[in-house]
């Protein structure tokens, strides 16, 4: 069983060395992707000096920000390139919201043939540790309606913490088109529209304690887009329905 995980990256340089480290204390068959957006703080210079360290870390910078959706895609990509395809794609954020240690588990519930796994904030035994509340209603209700668009009972759309099987990334990646984070509902509403198997098990949020946040104004405006598009496309196609069966 091969596992790859995919860290998108941007000023992380505080964070990504112990990540890396703890990752790979994990002693799974893995390796690393590193998606760097020219991160000014030194971010790929750390990386550079692990990859001396550890033979799987793979480093792929891009010349500017340019978003988290083609970060994830761009993994995806270079997985597939390849030459052996790993069996499992773990995906997950780099300033330790996400626990390493639980990438087994996430991994544990893909083999029981799920091909998308969410590692969820909000289903029965997930916790959110150091978010403000307000943090925590906004993410609730995009949630609440992230998961009415898709048309899906799940609690957490949003989270990045994923393991994905390798056959949903080949036949799914080429519908993928995502900028920025609302490549957590797409690759949901492919799920679904493909007949994969998807399950949410718990997991603990923890909110940043070192760096800052890099959500930026044209990053949310991207994800509101993208669910105003896709409530707009259910709506147009129950009405063309319901005319159609009149």
């Amino acid at each position: 069983m091969s596992v790859a995980v995919i860290l998108p990256t941007y000023c992380e340089a505080e964070n990504i060395e112990s990540l890396i480290q703890e990752i790979e204390e994990l002693k799974l068959d893995l390796r690393i992707i590193v998606i760097d957006d020219s991160s000014p703080d030194g971010t790929a210079e750390t990386v550079k000096k692990l990859q001396r360290k550890y033979g799987n870390i793979h480093l792929i910078s891009r010349p500017e920000k340019l978003g988290f959706g083609t970060a994830i895609t761009t993994g995806f990509h270079h997985i597939l390139m390849g030459r052996k395809i790993p069996d499992y794609i773990i995906t997950m954020d780099a300033d330790y919201s996400h626990n390493p240690r639980d990438i087994p588990e996430l991994v544990d519930a893909a083999k029981r043939s799920y091909d998308l796994i969410v590692g969820s904030r909000y289903v029965r035994g997930g916790k959110v540790i150091g978010s403000r509340l307000r943090r925590r209603f906004i993410s609730r209700l995009a949630n609440v309606v992230a998961a009415v668009t898709v048309g899906t009972r799940m609690y957490d759309c949003t989270s990045g913490f994923r393991c994905y099987s390798r056959n949903y990334v080949k036949d799914v990646l080429k519908n993928l088109h995502s900028q920025t984070y609302e490549i957590q509902i797409e690759t949901i509403k492919q799920a679904r529209l493909n007949g994969f198997k998807i399950k949410e098990i718990p997991i603990t949020f923890v909110d940043r304690k070192r760096g800052k946040s890099k959500l930026t104004g044209a990053e949310c405006k991207g994800f509101l887009t993208y669910i105003f598009r896709a409530v707009l496309e259910k709506f147009l196609f129950s009405v063309v329905r319901k005319q159609t069966t009149n």
